[in-house]
């Protein structure tokens, strides 16, 4: 009965009878309905380009301090809220507007979407976005959950010195420290969080527990003029990672 009823919906098929016109709205939704992941994926890349021209406009707060995270699902906000609020306060007020603003960016590669085409959209929408940041060096600091896969795929990430590493050396041996393993880092005030799951409803979960398995990670530069914008980064970075334990 399903099977006819979508027929009946979005190929014009009558159960019972010979094909009909669509009416205009019909169009709309069969058209919809086959184009939605596409429209999400524009939908996003339109965001991100609003948004640097927004800010390159003068329109945005420039933060002080860019987080990245990359990993297969999305954080919930409840914990980027927290993270960015508790991170700020380590911070430094790099712009001069008189606060201290810690952003902490999302790249999930997995998407949200049940259906596995949707899913592949999404996680080409972000990694766009991903390379976006990574081409305007605009993050400085990086949540992994995977750093050697992070580190194959774009050979970024700084060594324990501060430096890129030689090329062709594509292992993130030395340059990320397990969030567990740092002392600051798995003391912040995260508390808890509630987030909607496609199947299971909602879940409450402690935002320390979550991130505890992620690794901190920061970029490297070829040019030192790049890393001197970054100087109040290194600052956090040494406060962050103080007393950690490095993979």
């Amino acid at each position: 009965m399903a099977s006819e009823y979508l027929k009946w919906k979005y190929r014009d098929v009558k159960p019972d009878g010979p094909p009909r016109e669509r009416t205009k709205k019909e169009k709309l939704a069969n058209w919809f309905h086959y184009n939605k992941g596409w429209i999400v994926v524009w939908a996003v890349l339109l965001v991100c380009l609003g948004s640097m021209v927004w800010s390159a406009l003068g329109g945005k707060v420039r933060p002080d301090h860019i987080f990245a995270y990359v990993g297969e699902r999305a954080l919930p906000q409840d914990c980027i809220a927290a993270l960015e609020r508790e991170l700020a306060a380590l911070g430094q007020d790099v712009n001069g507007d008189g606060k201290t603003v810690v952003e902490v960016r999302q790249y999930p590669s997995g998407g949200d979407g049940a259906d596995p085409g949707e899913a592949m959209q999404y996680a080409y929408a972000y990694s766009a976005k991903l390379m976006a940041d990574l081409n305007e060096g605009e993050s400085y600091f990086f949540l992994l959950e995977d750093p050697e896969g992070f580190q194959k795929g774009y050979q970024i990430l700084a060594g324990p010195d501060g430096q890129l590493s030689p090329e062709g050396d594509d292992s993130a041996e030395g340059k990320a420290a397990l969030w567990a393993g740092c002392p600051v880092l798995a003391g912040l005030d995260l508390g808890g969080y509630q987030a909607d799951a496609l199947s299971d409803g909602t879940i409450i979960g402690d935002c320390q527990e979550l991130l505890s398995g992620l690794y901190l990670a920061r970029r490297g530069f070829y040019y030192e003029k790049q890393a001197a914008k970054h100087e109040a980064d290194g600052e956090l970075w040494a406060i962050l990672t103080k007393g950690a334990i490095f993979s």
